[in-house]
């Protein structure tokens, strides 16, 4: 049998109980959420421009304040929360830490197992300086992935108790909770739940970017997930930027994925094609300055906005145009589903299935560029394993 050398347990714990955490549909009805963490207004005391100053602590207390609306919609409907801490140390090589703003880019609870991808986003980031120097150089994700497996291992196991100490502080505590229900924690594996879709037996894998190997992605998850059914889609990105789907029979979409008629045979497909992009044309000019990969409305032409975020920040932000609408959504249960804004067509399906959207700000999600499934990330949901398609054999 091949051996999954890419997967280590960094922490377990065997207890008498059976293991209480697990996600097997991302419909099934939430209890235990963590929500994000953003830097409160004190901590951008280091920028010197007074203008530019203030605009990022307004950012910073308006983000808090979105932060608590979501946790007090979650909590409306019995769901347990859980926070990262800040980082320990907020400044290293020149750079300021990111905050833990996103949970859902680097945890997944698939089944009863929790994935936490801190080991590999570190190590894909770092890799060419924590290196042995006989080991080939990575410029790209992609060609990290494709590095031979002796040499993912040794970085797992020789470095990620090192450097990527700092980041493991931010979920520190969140571990120790997961820890203490019996679930094991696995690291290695780059497997989070933006891009990790959990149907019940099946498993919906998205791609990084359009020259991903899609076979050794498949054969690893197959390795890894042997009691489900695993498809790769094509989605050149974050999963959950992409498609979402609400319910059974119901998936809404930004784009076409030629493959949903294999992949979700039947099922309705609500397509969302160039419609948010009206909303916030501004960005378009700023995309020449950034790469598109963050808008504060209203500063788009700040030259000394766009040098601080460029110099200081630059490494926080993604690429808006992956998450750019409601697409990016997080279900509660099965009649209800969280939102950062409005759109026809996505209310009018959900409303065809009986499903409620309830719409709760974000006021500066194109800066941070994460929608309501990124800034969260489920740990708990009621149910066990479905079949939504038992006729298939694979």
């Amino acid at each position: 049998m091949a051996q999954r050398i890419l997967t280590v347990i960094v922490q377990t714990q065997k207890r008498s109980k059976t293991m209480t955490y697990s996600v097997y549909q991302h419909w099934d009805p939430l209890r235990v959420c963590i929500v994000g963490r953003s830097y409160p207004p004190e901590f951008y005391s280091w920028i010197t421009v007074p203008h530019v100053r203030s605009l990022f602590e307004r950012i910073a207390i308006e983000t808090e304040e979105d932060f608590q609306a979501v946790i007090k919609k979650l909590k409306s409907f019995g769901v347990e929360i859980l926070r990262p801490n800040l980082p320990r140390v907020n400044f290293i090589d020149g750079k300021y830490v990111a905050p833990p703003m996103m949970p859902r880019d680097y945890t997944a609870m698939v089944g009863n197992k929790f994935y936490e991808g801190f080991s590999s986003n570190f190590l894909k980031a770092n890799y060419n300086t924590i290196k042995d120097p006989l080991w080939p150089n990575c410029n790209s994700w992609n060609e990290f992935n494709q590095l031979p497996n002796d040499i993912k291992k040794e970085c797992i196991t020789m470095h990620q108790y090192g450097n990527n100490q700092i980041f493991r502080h931010e979920y520190d505590e969140i571990f120790t909770h997961i820890n203490a229900n019996g679930n094991p924690i696995i690291g290695g594996l780059d497997i989070n739940s933006a891009n990790v879709t959990r149907i019940g037996k099946d498993l919906y894998f998205g791609t990084d970017t359009h020259n991903q190997d899609v076979y050794k992605l498949k054969k690893e998850m197959d390795l890894e997930f042997p009691n489900n059914r695993n498809h790769v889609v094509n989605t050149n990105g974050h999963a959950d930027g992409t498609f979402c789907p609400v319910c059974p029979g119901l998936i809404i979409s930004l784009r076409d994925i030629p493959t949903y008629a294999n992949t979700f045979p039947g099922w309705e497909v609500v397509y969302l094609p160039g419609q948010s992009w009206d909303k916030i044309r501004p960005f378009l000019n700023l995309k020449e300055k950034n790469g598109g990969k963050w808008w504060i409305p209203g500063f788009e032409e700040d030259q000394d906005v766009v040098n601080v975020v460029e110099q200081w920040l630059s490494h926080w932000t993604g690429y808006v145009e992956e998450t750019v609408f409601d697409v990016n959504m997080l279900i509660i249960d099965p009649k209800n589903v969280m939102v950062f804004g409005y759109n026809k067509l996505v209310f009018d399906a959900l409303e065809r299935y009986g499903i409620t959207a309830h719409i709760v700000p974000f006021r500066h999600r194109y800066f941070w560029d994460g929608g309501i499934h990124c800034i969260t990330s489920d740990l708990h949901r009621e149910g066990a394993m479905q079949d939504y398609f038992p006729e298939r054999t694979q």
